[in-house]
């Protein structure tokens, strides 16, 4: 049986050839979920069957092609949980989190708040906000087929409610209008004429552009929360580096927003707004 270390050590130089990143990580995490195990574990095994090597080396040659990582593990991490995702459904990314650090400080104020999250996907923002505030109500609201079944498959046993419908629709939640106090939304923003990395494709088009400047549903997006929120409430809303000054812009001139503020990413990055109802 080969050792555990000598597996890593050439699964890690296929994928930094490959154009992997996070190299090193990659191969951690599939060679855990070949083994069946946490990845902090690894350090205690010495040698890996030959059945769980021969379905790493399976696993490896779907990254190597750069297969996203999380659709050969099939969930990926968000906040406190995993969810459930495959190819039709957006990968919720690490950046995005910020949105619900954004949004908690009004909802811990309320008791049993209500939370609407547009252009759900995976449900990752309802789903996290409704971990973490107690008595929280989400509303995951997603018009694509085949997200929706990756949505419905989160949502499962949460006190998340799965709505399938479209952003643009102006009755959208008619019944909860004025009611709700924080809108979240992740939603197809890169714009069309933009290059992406390999990853990146392999998402849904509808769930990462969003037309020539990647600003075709932000309208859309800031009327329905605007219609949604109650006075006080908070939207956050996820968007492209390059919008940095064209969203705040875009709730400004709307006039129904107060506290319009520009947020930056880890990285440094223009990446999300807020703002409050007024």
């Amino acid at each position: 049986m080969t050792t555990a270390s000598a597996l890593l050590t050439t699964a890690t130089a296929l994928l930094r050839a490959a154009g992997v990143e996070s190299a090193r990580v990659d191969a951690e995490l599939l060679l855990a979920h070949s083994l069946g195990v946490e990845r902090s574990r690894l350090p205690v095994v010495e040698a890996v069957p030959p059945g769980a090597e021969s379905a790493f080396a399976a696993a490896l040659a779907r990254r190597v092609l750069r297969e996203p990582l999380q659709h050969i593990v099939g969930h990926a991490p968000f906040r406190h949980l995993e969810l459930a995702v495959g190819p039709g459904v957006f990968v919720p990314r690490p950046e995005t989190e910020l949105l619900v650090d954004a949004v908690l400080p009004t909802l811990r104020s309320v008791a049993e708040p209500t939370v609407v999250d547009l252009c759900a996907g995976s449900g990752a923002l309802a789903l996290a906000v409704a971990d973490e505030v107690r008595g929280a109500r989400g509303y995951a609201v997603e018009s694509a087929a085949a997200a929706l079944d990756w949505l419905r498959r989160n949502t499962v046993g949460t006190s998340v409610q799965v709505v399938a419908a479209d952003v643009r629709d102006p009755d959208l939640l008619v019944e909860l209008r004025a009611r709700v106090d924080a809108v979240l939304c992740n939603p197809p923003y890169v714009p069309a004429t933009q290059r992406v990395g390999p990853e990146v494709r392999a998402d849904p088009d509808d769930s990462v552009f969003g037309g020539p400047d990647g600003l075709d549903l932000m309208p859309a997006v800031a009327a329905r929360a605007a219609q949604l929120l109650r006075p006080g409430g908070v939207v956050a809303i996820e968007h492209d580096d390059t919008h940095g000054e064209s969203m705040p812009r875009l709730l400004t001139h709307l006039g129904c927003w107060r506290d319009v503020r520009a947020h930056r990413d880890l990285a440094g990055v223009p990446r999300y707004v807020t703002a409050l109802r007024r």
